[in-house]
Formats: structure tokens, sequence, C-alpha cells
């Protein structure tokens, strides 16, 4: 069986959502360690106010794949660089964080680790963009608010601080930060996918940022903004099943747990993650908001992408992506192991 053939069996969950209409349209992208890859698309880019057929060109708004494939490797690499420790407070980088109660504030002792692994006591998400649209007074607001304690949960704020950070020690805005081919801050609004009619925008958001608190911040931000293509999605990812994406030590970072559930940046497999549970104990994943995500099995030296626009024309419909993420993961790797059941790795190259 060839890989062509595992993606078009993995794909037939997606196909029959967009056939019955509860997305508009969905790509399925899978890599190897060793560079094979093959794609699958159906459906439609943009179904309102005009539909446009979705092709493997199209850009997608990533969302929170930001998180994984934008800022987690630029805190690594400032990690290897030894430009900050990661058991280090982010206040190292943001001395003006919580200014006013140096002694005292708990975000102030929040380090670098504990943000990319969303084990801090901030909140999961605000309405940053209710307060104002001004970039830099957003920014400020973030670093000064005294946040609201809780228990560790999966936290925006966390990797807005995390953006911050990168500005602080690079000197430039996130969004200069150069991205490979297939990734952009700034994608062709003409070849991106339309995602959700903002009630806050009044438009179809098309090649422009969905998450309101990127798009107030200046459209990029350390928890959304980022765009890609499929290939580009699949570059990145074969960059890390190879070894040649990340540092050993950032590559362990990324895969070695630092909570029950998640590592540095990434969500580590447990029963019932949105990967689906086929997959071995060393896969990590992300999810985005938008209907994006990305999945890589190390032990299998294969990673695959499910790319929808489940937002567009709205997100307040029930869209079924839960089950389509796990059905999808659990298709891709019971049909890779019948086509290789005699070792997780396949042969290079595939036929």
């Amino acid at each position: 069986m060839t890989l062509a053939a595992i993606a078009d069996l993995a794909f037939a969950p997606a196909a029959r959502s967009v056939r019955e209409g509860a997305i508009p349209g969905a790509t399925l992208g899978l890599v190897t360690a060793d560079g094979e890859r093959a794609l699958v698309s159906t459906g439609a880019a943009q179904i309102a106010p005009m539909r446009e057929p979705l092709t493997l060109g199209h850009w997608f708004d990533l969302a929170s794949l930001t998180k994984v494939i934008a800022t987690t490797p630029a805190i690594l690499r400032l990690a290897d660089e030894g430009r900050l420790d990661l058991d280090r407070p982010i206040a190292d980088a943001i001395p003006d964080l919580r200014q006013y109660d140096v002694a005292g504030a708990a975000e102030r002792r929040i380090t670098f680790r504990a943000a990319l692994a969303h084990q801090t006591h901030l909140p999961a998400v605000e309405p940053l963009y209710t307060y104002g649209d001004d970039p830099r007074r957003l920014r400020a607001f973030v670093l000064q608010r005294e946040w609201r304690a809780g228990p560790p949960v999966y936290s925006d704020i966390n990797f807005i601080l995390l953006g911050i950070a990168i500005e602080r020690l690079t000197g430039q805005p996130l969004d200069h930060l150069p991205m490979p081919p297939g990734l952009a801050w700034r994608p062709d609004a003409a070849l991106s996918v339309a995602t959700e009619r903002c009630m806050w925008r009044e438009r179809v958001l098309k090649g422009e940022v969905h998450d309101e608190n990127a798009s107030a911040l200046g459209g990029a931000a350390g928890h959304a903004g980022l765009f890609g293509t499929v290939d580009g999605v699949l570059d990145f990812a074969r960059g890390l099943l190879d070894g040649t994406g990340a540092s050993p030590a950032a590559l362990a970072a990324m895969r070695e747990r630092a909570s029950p559930t998640r590592t540095c940046g990434w969500e580590r497999r447990v029963p019932g993650w949105p990967g689906g549970d086929a997959c071995s104990d060393a896969t990590i994943g992300h999810t985005g908001f938008t209907g994006t995500g990305l999945w890589l099995d190390f032990d299998r030296g294969l990673a695959w992408t499910l790319l929808t626009n489940r937002v567009h024309p709205t997100r307040h419909r029930e869209t079924g992506i839960a089950a389509l993420r796990r059905e999808t993961g659990d298709r891709v790797i019971e049909a890779f192991d019948r086509a290789w059941p005699k070792s997780l790795a396949p042969p290079a190259p595939l036929c």
C-alpha cells in the first residue's frame, strides 16, 4: 500500500463531512521521516459570500498551531543560543512585567518552561480586543494586569507573554521572524482559505487572522497569527521527524513530558486526545481553533496534518471536528500499520 493510498483511506471521514455540509473543505497531508508525502483535498476554500474551490496551494489560518510552529521553536532557539534559560522567569526577558509589584506578583515567577507547558495560574483566554485595538497599549495591559489565579489550564495568555518575550529578546515584532516557504504571517489573501464572518470586524475573514486578540495585537501574537499551506506544515513536521528542524535539546523539550499531558508547547498522547488512540506513546500534536491540526508519531517516523475551515462561515454550529480528528488519526495509523506490519518504521523509499 502506498502512502497515497493510506491518505485516501484516512481522508474518507473528512470527505464525508464535506459532502454532508458539516465543513466547507478539508486537506489531509502525510509525511514520513525520509520525506515521502501524500496530499488529498476536497471541498471549498470559501462558500460565502461566494464559492471558491479548495486547492492544495491555499493558505490556512493555522490558529493555535502558531504556538508550536512559530513560538515554541523560537523560544527554544533562543534557549539554544543562551539568550534565555527555560527554568528562569519570563521577567528576565520582560523586566517591566508587573512592574508595580516586583516583589509579590505571581506573574513575575512564571518560567519559560511553565508557560510553554501551560503549567501556570493564568486563565485560558481573555477578550483583550474589547479593551481597544492599539497593539502597544494592549501589550502593556497584558504585562501590567494582575491576572486572576486558577489551576493550570491551556492558556493563550501564556503564549502571548512568550511572544512578547521573543519580541523583547530579538528587538523586532513577531511577524518579522523569518518563516520558510509555505509558512507566513501575511499570506496572499486571494489564495487564502476563508474563516469566519467576524461579528466584531463585520466581514468574512480571508488572509486575515481569525483570532480577535491576535488581530488587536497587530495581526501576529505568540498564540495565533501564522498561516500555512499543507506543504509548509509538512515541511516543518518532517524537520522534526528527521532531526534537521531543531537542535537535540529543542527536540527533547518538545517530546519529553513537562506535565501529565504536555511537553514544551505540544500535547502528548493521552486517551481520548484529538490525535486518536492508535498512535504510539511517542506522539505529540496540537490543534487550532479554525479547524487545523498536526500530529507527529516519532516511533513510526510519520506525521499528518488535517486542515479544515470548520469556522466558515461561523463558529456557532456543531461541525463534529473533534470526532473527525480522532477518526482521521486512527485511520492514518491503522492503514500505515497494515502496510508495514513487521516494523513501525516504513522502508525507504516508499513505492
